[in-house]
């Protein structure tokens, strides 16, 4: 992706998160799922919060790309949850029959990060596995 930094992925600890900043056509979409799955390997990452806040609309693609995206990086050993929908965006997948399946939401980054952190999640000083 060229020019200004579309979505930005942070590393804090054993966590990514990964913060949309713009719309993002189809083609960008695929492209930060490659790179946010590839950054889960090399950080080792136990974690993922996904910040959508920016997004004032969210089509089906993206939302199964989100899924999927979620999915992927449990395979990977990172657990996602997605933040920051905004309410029309949650009244338009509503309407629409879109979801983000079984992946975790929450408010905002700061909910989401407590999610991750949770006891008998993948927080830092988590050992074994999420089923407990």
């Amino acid at each position: 992706m060229t020019g200004p930094k579309l979505v930005s992925i942070l590393r804090q600890g054993s966590w990514l998160i990964a913060s949309i900043h713009t719309a993002l056509d189809d083609t960008q979409m695929v492209l930060f799922q490659q790179d946010l799955i590839e950054q889960i390997g090399r950080y080792r990452s136990r974690g993922v919060v996904i910040d959508v806040a920016a997004l004032d609309v969210l089509d089906s693609f993206g939302a199964r790309t989100l899924r999927t995206m979620a999915e992927m990086a449990r395979l990977r050993g990172a657990e996602t949850v997605i933040v920051g929908i905004q309410p029309d965006v949650a009244f338009a997948m509503v309407s629409l029959g879109m979801d983000t399946g079984s992946v975790p939401t929450a408010l905002d980054l700061e909910e989401g990060l407590a999610y991750l952190a949770r006891p008998g999640g993948r927080g830092p000083g988590h050992r074994g596995s999420a089923a407990g």
